[in-house]
């Protein structure tokens, strides 16, 4: 590969890494510049090789959220092990059913959430009143496995569904559905890799190299959320997921 196609992949893995940091979303912007970039591999190869950087940024986020956003273990870890289960079945899911086919229904969601959103001026930026334990887990578990096929199975906007659904279900706050978001995304994303991997199917030179960059965004990101708080968090999901939309709405008529 040439020296500027290196710095292309470099910088849009640090730009996915500050988006997913924040809300989600950052393979909007990663992994169509690797399929765009790199057309010669398989795609199992390229979602392989996305997973790689995409879990050391989430991984990243997370401890970064974690140290300063007091988390509940008890919710969050059930959640995550959901999640994994999920993403597991959902990439093998993607063997016998057209992913393509859900895009219309995708699509349908995420201006169904955009325009929730916008609608609720104060959605999600106090935490609501706490649920019972047990409730909230059993809630998280079904967010988890539910998203988490969604995750193996298509993938995009995963992150911006975790964080809605959290704060629908379970009352968080932006800030707190995005660290708990990241917990389950690095769960998602572990599952994928572990399908994904095998002899040839991940490149790992051009892996390391969007590992390192998107982590950097994504401490970048995951700091810019810690400092400027709940309100900046929203006005970036609504920010993500409408160029969601768009970009998924051009998927579908181009």
């Amino acid at each position: 590969m040439t020296d500027a196609l290196w710095l292309l992949l470099g910088a849009g893995a640090f730009f996915a890494g500050f988006v997913d940091a924040v809300v989600g979303g950052g393979g909007l912007i990663q992994i169509p510049l690797l399929f765009s970039s790199m057309p010669q591999h398989a795609p199992a190869t390229l979602f392989g090789t996305n997973k790689i950087a995409s879990i050391v940024g989430t991984a990243s986020a997370a401890i970064q959220y974690a140290r300063r956003v007091t988390l509940d273990w008890r919710v969050v870890l059930p959640g995550a092990v959901a999640a994994l289960i999920g993403a597991w079945f959902g990439a093998k899911s993607v063997a016998y059913l057209d992913p393509s086919l859900v895009r219309p229904v995708v699509l349908a969601l995420l201006i169904a959430v955009a325009l929730y959103t916008y609608l609720r001026p104060n959605f999600g930026t106090d935490a609501g009143a706490p649920l019972p334990i047990r409730t909230t887990q059993y809630r998280i578990m079904l967010i988890g496995v539910a998203i988490g096929y969604y995750d193996g199975f298509f993938g995009p906007g995963t992150g911006s569904f975790f964080i809605f659904l959290l704060i629908r279900a379970l009352h968080m706050d932006f800030l707190h559905a995005s660290a708990s978001a990241k917990i389950l995304n690095f769960s998602t994303n572990l599952a994928a890799i572990s399908f994904f991997a095998g002899p040839g199917a991940i490149l790992w030179k051009v892996g390391l190299l969007l590992a390192a960059c998107n982590l950097a965004g994504a401490l970048t990101g995951s700091t810019m959320a810690l400092k400027h708080g709940t309100r900046f968090v929203r006005r970036f999901f609504l920010l993500v997921v409408s160029a969601l939309i768009a970009k998924m709405a051009w998927d579908m008529v181009a």
